[in-house]
């Protein structure tokens, strides 16, 4: 019983020790991971958010030379369509608001501009709701500046949903190494055990049993083990027989 326990505990020892390494190393690579990725997806719709603003002041450059403020607010409602944006305005170069999607607009937006000839960003809460804005000049800010708006939540939520399933993949592997380590653990302990039994074999005055097998000539600790235990078995069946023929 006593060497049942620690023929377990060993394997216990060997495949625990792999499992922690690897969950640990898990750990590690799925947190590089997700801070690698997280940032690039970041810059990603960064950049996303930078294009549909600048296709914005594009086209709204002619509307605000005229101050066409009816093609300025249809332009604006067509750029909430895209996925994501919570709203657009338009202004002018004294910060007048030409055209906006806003409903009502609110009252501390106006405080939040910045300067009219740099691209800009800003976090801010609308409705009760984080907002990543986007703000680029129109005409090099000669003429004003649109923003845009994107809702944080939905950004949050893309960068989560391109995550998640390269996260899951990273955090298979951990679990692929625990199940390869307790398996590794039985293939280095299986031939030790096999060894054990025949030097109880041996204690107990069993002489005839041969250390045979792929342990005798592997060529490692346990090889050698091996044979040096088949070397004690020959040597005290030797003398057993000189013994035997002296008592004779």
């Amino acid at each position: 019983m006593e060497r049942q326990s620690r023929r377990f505990g060993l394997k216990w020892k060997i495949g625990g020790i792999y499992t922690l390494v690897m969950f640990l190393l898990g750990i590690c690579v799925i947190a590089a991971v997700y801070e690698l990725t997280g940032s690039t997806l970041r810059d990603q719709l960064d950049r996303r958010s930078l294009a549909i603003a600048r296709n914005f002041s594009d086209a709204a450059a002619g509307y605000v030379a005229g101050r066409n403020t009816l093609a300025l607010n249809a332009l604006a409602g067509k750029y909430t369509l895209n996925d994501g944006v919570a709203y657009a305005y338009v202004e002018d170069g004294r910060g007048e608001i030409l055209a906006q999607t806003f409903g009502r607009v609110p009252e501390d937006l106006q405080s939040a501009t910045v300067s009219m000839t740099e691209i800009g960003r800003r976090e801010w809460r609308w409705n009760g709701k984080a907002i990543y804005e986007t703000s680029v000049p129109v005409l090099e800010g000669q003429m004003g500046k649109v923003h845009v708006g994107f809702w944080a939540d939905d950004l949050d939520a893309e960068i989560q949903r391109a995550l998640v399933p390269i996260i899951a993949a990273v955090a298979i592997v951990p679990f692929v190494g625990a199940l390869l380590s307790f398996l590794l653990a039985h293939w280095l302990v299986q031939p030790i055990v096999g060894l054990t039994r025949i030097a109880d074999k041996v204690t107990m005055g069993d002489l005839e049993t041969s250390v045979g097998g792929n342990c005798v000539s592997a060529r490692d600790e346990i090889g050698d083990l091996a044979r040096a235990l088949e070397r004690m078995r020959s040597s005290l069946k030797a003398a057993m027989l000189r013994l035997g023929r002296d008592a004779a």
